[in-house]
């Protein structure tokens, strides 16, 4: 079975207008969402072979919290910082392993998940969390079909 699982980036901070975008913490919400959702997902069951996420603070700090939950390493992408469904999708799939997840930015996310889910995920809201599964172990097909299955969970 192929998995993708999708996690925008918990609320960050506008902070200061002198911080460049890319390095935008998370404010309180996201450091409070963001272990509950992981644990949410952890709780599930679910296994991950690979944790993928953008360079970018917010995103870093999201993926650590995931990380941790699910007992798995985050790897940092700098594709994966504002990029694009695509390349959100071709990503995980060239990881070659069969459960990715994936942590990035809109409009991407959102786009993705609206695509895979058949229009059913209209918003990517932070820290949301979109499931795809696919009753194969080729990426291939995956990425050519639409998923079996999908689950979908904001805060």
């Amino acid at each position: 079975m192929t998995t993708l699982v999708l996690v925008r980036h918990a609320k960050s901070d506008w902070g200061s207008p002198l911080l460049a975008d890319h390095d935008r913490p998370l404010n309180a919400r996201g450091l409070r969402d963001a272990p509950a959702q992981a644990e949410k997902l952890a709780a599930t069951g679910l296994e991950i072979d690979a944790l993928l996420s953008s360079t970018a603070l917010r995103a870093r700090t999201t993926a650590s919290l995931f990380g941790a939950a699910l007992g798995v390493a985050p790897e940092l992408d700098p594709e994966l910082y504002g990029a694009p469904a695509r390349l959100l999708l071709e990503t995980a799939a060239a990881r070659g392993v069969d459960r990715v997840l994936v942590v990035a930015h809109d409009p991407g996310m959102t786009i993705l998940a609206e695509h895979l889910s058949g229009g059913g995920i209209g918003h990517m809201p932070t820290c949301a969390v979109a499931t795809f599964r696919w009753e194969t172990d080729d990426w291939d097909v995956a990425t050519a079909t639409d998923p079996d299955s999908w689950a979908f969970d904001a805060p």
